[in-house]
């Protein structure tokens, strides 16, 4: 009789601890494959420099960080063409990658708002992004070419609190690759490069299909290498860590994060201003990331 019992509890603790190891290793797949990461923010008085250094997380700043949501991959090539067009002569080839899951490129940092506030209307969400008194890009005009035709697109409004898709602030990129400043990893996730990131050390001269190297702890992929992801800020901005300022200047540079395919060994880092390109311009090696304040 003893045995039986003894026989019956071995059998209900291997099925716990079973269902228990199943249920975790649900989980770390469902957070895997989540599109989208919650990202808590706090206000960090920031008394000592970060390594690397970091140009926005400085010494004797103030830094606001909001609660906010942000995809877990750079846009891939299906989501893009969901909503947009590309903008000009080009548009993804077999040069540089083709295919659904591959990163979206040859899109200018206008191109993205017009993605964020079409996506925003197709979920039923409140766009971020006003252009012209209109929210609907549809109102906007077409897409900039020239830094001639910039005029309206260059002074776009951003509300921080509809609950839409926009681009990340400089310093919520940081933050977010950094794994909420709990890291002093070199790159997103580990200090070896190769590990979690696309460059030209590795990556055969173009893009790769998002989420194929490691992630940074937040299930945040391709935050170094792969390609460059347009930010909101302006390149020269200081004031741009706190989203409420709405960053105005009178430099049409925008920055953008993360290194690239093409970026020589080192330039993935999580700190670097990788790149100061026009609003307007477009290029294999930059694409963009989306995130959402968190309600």
């Amino acid at each position: 009789m003893k045995r039986k019992n003894y026989l019956s509890a071995l059998f209900v603790t291997g099925l716990f601890v079973s269902l228990v190891l199943t249920s975790c290793s649900n989980l770390i797949e469902d957070l895997k494959e989540k599109e989208f990461v919650r990202i808590n923010g706090r206000t960090i008085a920031v008394t000592s420099g970060l390594t690397p250094m970091s140009y926005v997380f400085l010494p004797g700043r103030i830094v606001v960080i909001h609660d906010f949501y942000m995809c877990s991959h750079e846009v891939t090539q299906k989501e893009y063409e969901t909503y947009c067009t590309y903008t000009g002569d080009f548009s993804p080839n077999d040069i540089y990658g083709r295919g659904e899951n591959y990163p979206a490129y040859y899109v200018s940092w206008y191109d993205a708002l017009v993605y964020c506030n079409r996506r925003s209307i197709a979920e039923g969400l409140t766009p971020c992004y006003t252009i012209n008194s209109s929210t609907d890009p549809d109102d906007w005009g077409d897409v900039p070419l020239l830094p001639n035709e910039i005029d309206a697109w260059d002074v776009a409004i951003c509300d921080w609190n509809a609950n839409g898709y926009r681009l990340p602030t400089e310093a919520e990129w940081e933050y977010a690759a950094r794994n909420e400043n709990r890291d002093s990893y070199t790159f997103a996730g580990s200090n070896t490069e190769g590990d979690v990131a696309w460059s030209s050390v590795n990556s055969g001269g173009k893009p790769h299909e998002v989420k194929t190297k490691a992630q940074n702890g937040k299930y945040l992929y391709d935050m170094s290498g792969n390609v460059f992801e347009w930010c909101w800020d302006r390149y020269g901005d200081i004031s741009s860590e706190t989203p409420e300022t709405g960053v105005i200047s009178d430099n049409v540079s925008r920055i953008t994060r993360g290194g690239n395919w093409g970026s020589i060994a080192g330039a993935s880092n999580v700190s670097a201003h990788n790149n100061r390109s026009n609003a307007y311009s477009s290029s294999p090696r930059i694409g963009f990331r989306v995130v959402r304040t968190a309600d």
